[in-house]
């Protein structure tokens, strides 16, 4: 492994200043959205990661992995959730479109061998739950994790999540938009709750999800403290936050002294000096609610069933890409007098885990940003706007959220795993 040039305190501030924030019109919009993969006929039981592979072998492939249709890259989580990223578009519809097909050819490959694809933002069976992934990074992330509890594990796990990407702005307003992304927060965790149960039990949480982070090490999964500067606020956040990792040659373990931080690598030089590769690495271990990675990536919404994920693409680039949207938005979500600052621990932020739609306040204020972007589909003629449309009508504006069909499911004795339309 070649590591680069040594890094200072100062030179680490300007890099991250430079790349986090990438600068310009928005324009793009991408979706990552993942699943959990059950067995068919045995939803409870466990399933092998070599039937998995055996299903997608089927598919083209390349260096970056399995060849997608519409180019969607196909990742998988350390207990065997698999992600389509789509790749950035220019019109949400079109990014929509592309995930879509992929998902549908994902979901044809696992069929084949008796496997689904279950959209929930926690595994809502009680199965055991394996660390399927070997990697050094992935054993040294556990048992970082393993230190506070078993939260980490569960993270890692046993969730899931969609995940809608946005441009950073331009140098004028990219600090308005970083404030708005974050206010978004409580509204889009708590319309799209999902995960209401744990090993198969209801938890009393609409999304147990974020439950689960926000009992995780908050170095690392809260919010950067607000300020008028994004740039440095997000700098002071990555070095400061603790190393979870420390990358060593083939075959060795990557654990990281415990309580290092960055800051403090860079200051006493540890067992060999930090390098620009290690702080980029660095970043990549940072799970914070809004986190800067030159665009903006949206992260607190429960994985959804089906396509469902469409409705967070559409709601979240309307809301942050079109400016009347925008002004609405804010307006509407002022009146919650938000503490967005330490999410997912503040208050609001769990009310819109533990209550869902259940709240009225939070109610009110997403049945305001869902009629904002609305009138921003109707403007634009997109198509997402029947979807976008109809999950208001059904969640939001019935004071309910996916979270609650689950429940439903439960309560009648269906498997929740089995409430998604059959693979194919």
């Amino acid at each position: 492994m070649t590591l680069r040039a040594e890094l200072t305190e100062a030179s680490a501030e300007r890099h991250l200043g430079a790349i986090c924030f990438k600068i310009g019109p928005p324009a793009l919009v991408g979706v990552e959205a993942e699943w959990f993969v059950h067995d068919v006929r045995c939803p409870g039981a466990p399933v092998d990661p070599d039937r998995v592979a055996a299903a997608l072998a089927v598919l083209p492939d390349s260096a970056d992995g399995p060849v997608l249709p519409a180019g969607s890259r196909l990742t998988y989580e350390p207990g065997g959730q698999v992600e389509l990223s789509s790749p950035p578009a220019a019109d949400p519809a079109d990014c929509a479109a592309g995930l879509s097909t992929d998902q549908a050819v994902l979901r044809a490959a696992l069929a084949a061998e008796g496997l689904r694809l279950t959209g929930s933002g926690t595994d809502p069976m009680d199965r055991e739950r394996r660390m399927q992934a070997t990697h050094p990074r992935y054993r040294a992330m556990q048992r970082y994790f393993d230190r506070g509890g078993p939260w980490g594990r569960i993270m890692m796990t046993g969730t899931a999540s969609v995940q809608v990407c946005v441009d950073a702005g331009t140098e004028a307003d990219h600090a308005e938009r970083w404030r708005l992304a974050h206010e978004l927060g409580p509204v889009l965790v708590g319309a799209f709750a999902n995960s209401p149960l744990l090993e198969g039990r209801p938890t009393g949480w609409k999304s147990t999800r974020q439950l689960v982070w926000s009992r995780m090490d908050p170095s690392r999964t809260l919010a950067p403290p607000p300020t008028a500067d994004p740039r440095t606020a997000w700098t002071h956040y990555v070095l400061d936050a603790a190393l979870l990792c420390l990358r060593r040659p083939d075959g060795l373990p990557w654990d990281a002294p415990a309580g290092l931080t960055f800051r403090g690598w860079l200051r006493d030089g540890g067992e060999r000096p930090a390098a620009l590769a290690d702080l980029d690495y660095h970043r990549t271990t940072l799970f914070p609610p809004v986190r800067p990675r030159g665009h903006l990536e949206l992260r607190m919404m429960d994985a959804q069933p089906g396509e469902g994920w469409r409705v967070p693409l559409a709601l979240v680039s309307a809301l942050m890409d079109d400016p009347v949207a925008a002004d609405e938005a804010r307006a509407a979500l002022e009146r919650l007098g938000h503490a967005g600052s330490r999410a997912p621990r503040s208050g609001l932020w769990r009310r819109a885990a533990a209550l869902g739609m259940a709240d009225p306040d939070l109610r009110r204020a997403a049945l305001l940003c869902f009629a904002a972007a609305e009138r921003s589909l109707a403007r634009r003629g997109s198509e997402l706007r029947t979807g976008l449309v109809e999950f208001a009508e059904r969640y939001p504006a019935r004071g309910r959220c996916p979270a609650d069909d689950q429940l439903a499911a439960l309560r009648s004795g269906a498997a929740p795993a089995l409430q998604e339309e059959a693979p194919c």
